[in-house]
């Protein structure tokens, strides 16, 4: 029984040692609000079907905002473009045919046209001009004097024909016909629009600087019209979450800085807080302490300054912000 006496002595002192610690000393640890990054991925897809002809990112790597990311083989979009482009030189050489009229060939036709009804009319008139004395001298019958006047009508009404259909030539098309060429040649350039902005979709850009997160389809395979080739974890989506006391909600503002360390991070971070819930909720219970599940606290997102080299699912620690800060 002696000898158990200094192994009880010891144990009892190990307890009270266990239970000084876990009712003072634990208390006094820093506290943190336990949070972890969250990100949200941008998929990307081509609105046609077709096989993956090329791919230029890489599973982890960074791209670039405006950088490439994969193409789909263009080869029925580029002959569709070529199709429109030709369609709109067709439309617009149709209209600017329209514009200028006849071709000087086709003006000298009625140039030809108009010196004969000129010649014939100096005949008319010459004819008239024997004619019309003698008729008053009665050596010819007046209804001769009909017949000419009207042979030489006609031969000016001719010319005057010739010369008309000659202006009109030279003048080009109507007004609507052009105006109705001009409509079908802004028709044809709209359908190139769409083909060259579909083809400019067979090979999306990275809207912002983003982590390539998976890739699913290879070059060589076939892709559906929107399905994702790829997923892209941009900066701008990823987010530190944490939760705050709701007696400390106060101090949590949108614009306000909190600090946070992380498991393998260098040093300590910064981020600016984006969004605080209107709504409380009870604690998470993967982030607190059975004892303290039952309170009640707000979901609060920030934007870490570092957000390029925060993985989504990293548990962080932060900085509760002090009263007064």
């Amino acid at each position: 029984m002696k000898r158990l006496r200094p192994a009880l002595m010891i144990a009892a002192i190990a307890v009270l040692g266990l239970l000084v610690w876990l009712l003072f000393l634990r208390g006094g640890e820093a506290r943190t609000l336990t949070g972890y990054i969250e990100g949200e991925r941008v998929y990307l897809a081509a609105p046609v079907s077709g096989s993956v002809a090329a791919l230029y990112v890489r599973e982890g790597e960074r791209v670039a905002a405006g950088g490439r990311t994969f193409l789909i083989d263009p080869r029925v979009q580029r002959a569709q473009a070529d199709s429109a482009a030709a369609a709109v030189g067709a439309a617009e050489a149709r209209a600017d045919d329209l514009r200028k009229g006849q071709r000087a060939e086709e003006l000298s036709v009625f140039d030809a046209e108009l010196a004969a009804a000129q010649a014939s009319e100096r005949a008319a008139e010459a004819d008239y001009g024997r004619i019309e004395p003698l008729v008053r001298q009665g050596i010819y019958a007046p209804a001769r004097l009909d017949q000419v006047r009207a042979a030489r009508d006609a031969a000016r009404a001719r010319t005057a024909a010739v010369r008309r259909r000659r202006e009109v030539a030279a003048l080009g098309a109507r007004e609507d016909a052009i105006a109705q060429a001009e409509q079908q040649a802004a028709q044809a350039m709209g359908g190139l629009g769409e083909a060259q902005a579909r083809l400019g979709q067979l090979s999306p850009t990275a809207p912002a600087a983003a982590r390539v997160e998976e890739i699913f389809f290879r070059p060589g395979e076939w892709a559906s019209a929107n399905t994702p080739v790829l997923a892209l974890l941009p900066d701008s989506e990823v987010k530190l979450v944490f939760f705050a006391p709701e007696a400390e909600m106060a101090r949590y503002r949108p614009g306000r800085t909190v600090r946070f360390t992380c498991d393998g991070c260098a040093e300590a971070g910064r981020a600016r807080i984006s969004w605080v819930s209107p709504r409380p909720e009870f604690t998470p219970p993967i982030l607190y302490s059975k004892g303290s599940r039952d309170r009640l606290v707000y979901r609060i997102e920030a934007r870490p300054e570092n957000a390029a080299t925060l993985n989504p699912g990293l548990p962080v620690d932060v900085t509760p912000l002090e009263a007064g800060e």
